[in-house]
């Protein structure tokens, strides 16, 4: 699956939970509060008990997609805590839907009541609340982003050259850590790095030696030679930058 989709099909999956759970709902309340005689209210019941049960077969989807990916995904300790936040979250969403399904389910034959398709609407906002916080995963951690873009200047020179390339390779070496993701020690990769370092590559051993100038031009010249392994070993795998509310891993 990692091969078809990048790293994970759960954010493709939870775009039909997102869909079916808000819209089912919405559709079965309008149903619910039309006039008994009008021809919407069948129309609307049929679609909101469609989509409310596609929704729940969805959401279950969902959440074995979202449990590979919590097993998978490389994170470190602030996005492991905000990936079981969510993980709890969809737990909790998905078992309120469950109890509210089942209870549609044995009345599927009788028109909804405008008290469980209200409960079904309000359990729609658990979705969303949800998904925000599943979004929170890549904008704010960048947990299953491969490469982020190189920004020049004051953000707004958006340089597409060699410096990318370079980085789309540095950070393809940086997917080659532990699969389980729960593994937050960096000594295998800094290892993995030496090893494939040329003879005379800058390494963090040299860089106690050298002036922070120096190290800087030799960071600058691996760049442009699109050096992957060069600028892996200036680097330090295992700097922690808060900022903004945020955290910076790179």
């Amino acid at each position: 699956m990692t091969g078809f989709i990048e790293p994970n099909v759960h954010p493709i999956i939870v775009h039909f939970v997102l869909a079916f759970l808000t819209a089912g709902p919405i559709a079965l309340l309008v149903s619910a509060i039309s006039p008994q005689d009008s021809r919407r209210r069948a129309s609307l019941q049929a679609a909101g008990d469609w989509m409310l049960a596609l929704g729940v077969v969805f959401a279950g989807l969902a959440i074995a997609a979202g449990l590979q990916a919590y097993y998978s995904v490389n994170h470190d300790a602030p996005s492991h805590a905000a990936m079981t936040l969510h993980r709890n979250w969809a737990f909790g969403t998905v078992g309120v839907f469950l109890v509210l399904a089942f209870w549609r389910y044995t009345k599927r034959s009788e028109a909804p009541t405008v008290l469980l398709s209200a409960l079904l609407v309000l359990a729609s906002s658990l979705v969303v609340l949800t998904g925000l916080k599943g979004g929170q995963l890549v904008y704010r951690y960048g947990l299953g982003v491969a490469s982020l873009p190189a920004i020049t200047g004051d953000g707004h020179d958006h340089d597409h050259g060699d410096i990318g390339q370079a980085e789309k390779k540095e950070a393809a070496t940086e997917s080659t850590a532990s699969a389980d993701g729960h593994d937050h020690d960096h000594g295998a990769k800094e290892a993995a790095v030496e090893t494939e370092a040329p003879n005379d590559a800058v390494t963090s051993m040299d860089m106690t030696m050298m002036a922070p100038k120096d190290v800087v031009a030799a960071y600058h010249r691996a760049l442009e030679e699109s050096d992957a392994a060069q600028v892996q070993s200036i680097l330090l795998p295992d700097v922690f930058i808060a900022e903004s509310g945020g955290a910076e891993r790179s």
